[in-house]
């Protein structure tokens, strides 16, 4: 009995003795909860964002608190606690991760100064059946920038076409800001005045554009936004012109389909074009793969540079026009209507595997097949403008390339979804396919951009030259 007795006794203090090291030991061999702060990064400005996920087993949380300290005052900006939990936004996207999103600025934190920050976050979270927590801490700082930047128009005479492009001189400040064009939901950006031989390093300039698809009562307005979220925008003198639109009817048939389903299929694997079936093929090619190949060419304006490399006009030769920019296309197949898509370039022709001259100066971005546009290049000329050639046989650059207006770049030819040998030429600004008409204007390069640039205290030519092409029939391509 006594024997049982002390064994019991030393099964306990042994217990004990285990709970107790398992108490002292717990912060250091049982993991807090993880963390991770999203935002913000560097700045707090009027209407900052705090975004932050914690995660436990089970979500399980003894505690979460984050607070914003400055000069030695510390302000709670979440809390488990509903009294100091602010008007945050707690979503659980799984049974072990909790988010937390809640404004912090001004506006939320009448408190706030200007100047230097830490933001602290700490979530704690039961173990050993509740007995001790174990805690994780994570700290940032930030700085608090609440003066908002400074943005305005200093170009006169601002005209746009629908579908086309217009060149805006503006001023900025601070000097990091972010700044362009915002036409409807869509940013152009600006660049540094610099680039044009601007040497005020608030002016900015910009191209933007009216694109196809937007109505003509769209808003266009400049901005200006820091590193904070902190955001200015200035209503400036412009006047929009409706430009008419082509709509165009397009017959297809098995021949023209047996031609390009396969050949697309095999440029564009990723895409998994159907070959058995070619009017399925066709459709996803012309639908999805046509939407894919735009993005792309959009994704192309962040290796634009910020340098104008033209120093005149562009030009494409003395070329017949078969086709124009925005052109309304309904697809038949065997009498039914089928497809509705949109043209976005101008299609030219002259002779058969004709050489294509580049329309300017520029640096070759891309050189390879691109699905619809067949064998395709993209010139960047800078300031967010290039350039696209389509349905190629043959391409005499490769990307990286520098190439003078007028050299040759490669041959035309129906690579893609061309039904003949043909050029497909478009404009691009910041991402957006614009009609090139205004680029092979000499008047329009002169008092549209050189003139503005010259007025704010750049340099820019004289005189702009350009050819533009001829019109004839309309064709498919």
């Amino acid at each position: 009995m006594r024997f049982l007795i002390r064994a019991l006794l030393f099964l306990i203090v042994l217990g004990a003795l285990c709970i107790g090291v398992a108490y002292l030991a717990a912060p250091r061999v049982i993991a807090g909860p993880v963390i991770e702060l999203r935002s913000p990064e560097k700045f707090v400005g009027q209407n900052s964002s705090l975004e932050f996920l914690v995660q436990a087993p089970a979500s399980r949380f003894s505690k979460v608190e984050a607070t914003l300290e400055q000069e030695g005052q510390s302000t709670t900006v979440f809390s488990l606690d509903p009294a100091k939990a602010g008007n945050a936004e707690v979503k659980q996207d799984s049974a072990d991760r909790m988010w937390v999103i809640r404004r912090i600025g001004r506006q939320t934190i009448p408190t706030l100064k200007a100047g230097p920050a830490r933001l602290t976050i700490t979530a704690a979270r039961p173990v050993l059946y509740g007995l001790r927590d174990v805690s994780t801490t994570t700290t940032r700082d930030l700085q608090v920038r609440l003066e908002p930047p400074r943005v305005a128009v200093v170009s006169l005479h601002h005209f746009v076409n629908h579908g086309s492009a217009e060149f805006v001189v503006l001023r900025a400040t601070p000097a990091d800001v972010q700044a362009g064009v915002r036409v409807g939901d869509h940013e152009y950006r600006s660049y540094p005045g610099t680039s044009v031989g601007i040497s005020d390093p608030a002016v900015r300039v910009a191209f933007f554009a009216l694109s196809y698809d937007q109505d003509l009562k769209t808003p266009i307005t400049v901005f200006a936004r820091d590193e904070a979220a902190n955001q200015a925008t200035s209503a400036f003198d412009y006047r929009v012109f409706p430009k008419p639109f082509a709509h165009s009817k397009i017959i297809v048939d098995d021949a023209f389909m047996q031609k390009v389903v396969p050949q697309i299929a095999e440029t564009a694997p990723e895409a998994n074009i159907p070959t058995d079936n070619l009017l399925n093929g066709f459709l996803k090619i012309n639908r999805d793969l046509r939407k894919e190949n735009n993005a792309k060419i959009a994704s192309m304006a962040t290796k634009s540079r910020p340098e104008m490399m033209w120093r005149e006009g562009f030009s494409l030769g003395n070329i017949n026009v078969e086709a124009r920019f925005a052109d309304f296309r309904t697809y038949y197949y065997q009498d039914k209507e089928i497809d509705r898509q949109v043209h976005l370039g101008y299609d030219l022709a002259t002779l058969q595997h004709a050489p294509i001259e580049a329309a300017n100066r520029g640096v070759v971005i891309y050189a390879a097949p691109l699905g619809i546009y067949g064998n395709a290049v993209i010139l960047d000329h800078g300031l967010g403008v290039q350039s696209l050639y389509g349905h190629m046989l043959t391409s005499d650059v490769k990307e990286g390339d520098a190439v003078e207006k007028g050299q040759t770049i490669g041959k035309t030819d129906s690579t893609g979804l061309a039904a003949g040998d043909h050029l497909h030429f478009t404009m691009i600004v910041d991402g957006v396919m614009v009609s090139p008409v205004e680029w092979w204007d000499p008047h329009w390069m002169e008092d549209r951009v050189f003139r503005k640039i010259r007025e704010a205290g750049g340099k820019a030519p004289e005189r702009a030259g350009a050819t533009a092409p001829k019109a004839t029939k309309r064709r498919a391509g």
